[in-house]
């Protein structure tokens, strides 16, 4: 079913899209915001949710016994576990609707929802299982950069030069030394998969790749750059602000991965340069206060570019060619 302005107006209106009022998480953080956008997208179209959530402050915060803010099927299961937890689920769907126990008519959409730790990390066998074995279900990754639920520790998905408890920024070491893992090209790399990055603060290219999502004949992943307004120590109000500067700065590309053809799906007419991003988050301020953080700055903004470039040279050679 295509996006109407009718159907958009439903997104925007949807007083209870699964997630309700009452939950712990803190004011301003972009995870129950990508939570939200993406289950008011699903139901709008027609579909019932069904949740997996691996652990972490989503979670935790969401489900504090004996209280819920979910109003769906909602399953809560290990850190490592919840690719696999939403394929057991979908296959269960698929073998009851066609014994005729579920009527046929009714449209379910499968989501397993992750942090960081629990997809770049622990969870990532899980993840790549289930994707290998090809069941229809949309993961999405609310991507905060750090192991938050348990104080910010350093993860897979931390950038370099971020201050954090295990990878503190000192007299030695400038914080984390490693890149982020690109984990949407891992995910890729699975063949027969809908791979995207999105952000809140690009709702609109958001919706529109939960609706490929939805409608994909196989296993979506969608990374969601997701602030963390604790840890990333900015204002509460600034969350998607800094996921729009995260796109006009290249260090969050927008773009779309379909069985092995890329499309960027947001060309800023001009671009910040990175240390804007930077500069505005807190967890930042340790290595600024370093005499070599404009080197440290300028190796990003090389990365950033070089990997711009790299997807606009991807774009153009796969374009013309069939999807696998």
């Amino acid at each position: 079913m295509p996006l109407t302005m009718k159907k958009l107006a439903e997104i925007f209106t949807d007083k209870d899209p699964g997630l309700t009022q009452g939950h712990r998480m803190c004011p301003g953080c972009g995870a129950p915001i990508t939570v939200k956008i993406a289950l008011m997208t699903a139901k709008a179209l027609g579909y019932e949710p069904v949740i997996g959530f691996a652990t972490g402050c989503m979670e935790v915060s969401s489900t504090i016994y004996p209280y819920t803010s979910w109003t769906v099927p909602y399953i809560h299961n290990a850190f490592e576990n919840v690719a696999a937890t939403i394929s057991g689920v979908e296959t269960a769907y698929r073998s009851l609707k066609k014994s005729g126990k579920i009527p046929s008519d009714r449209k379910y959409a499968f989501f397993a929802f992750g942090g960081d730790g629990g997809t770049y990390d622990i969870g990532l066998q899980s993840l790549s299982g289930a994707i290998e074995r090809g069941h229809k279900f949309i993961y999405i990754l609310y991507d905060n950069e750090g192991y938050m639920n348990t104080g910010n520790q350093r993860s897979g998905s931390t950038p370099p030069g971020a201050d954090t408890t295990t990878a503190p920024v000192g007299k030695k070491i400038p914080g984390k030394l490693q890149l982020k893992k690109n984990i949407v090209e891992i995910v890729a790399g699975h063949e027969y998969v809908y791979a995207a990055t999105a952000t809140a603060g690009e709702p609109m290219d958001f919706i529109s790749k939960i609706e490929k999502a939805l409608t994909f004949e196989g296993p979506s992943f969608l990374a969601v750059l997701s602030p963390c307004v604790r840890y990333w120590r900015v204002p509460e109000n600034r969350t998607i602000d800094i996921t729009k500067l995260a796109v006009q700065t290249k260090y969050w590309p927008l773009y779309e991965v379909d069985r092995g053809v890329y499309k960027v799906t947001r060309k800023p007419s001009s671009f910040k340069p990175v240390s804007e991003f930077v500069k505005v988050q807190d967890r930042f301020r340790p290595l600024l206060q370093k005499p070599d953080a404009e080197e440290i700055i300028d190796e990003l903004q090389q990365y950033v570019d070089k990997r711009w470039e790299r997807l606009l040279a991807l774009e153009e050679a796969t374009k013309d060619k069939p999807v696998r």
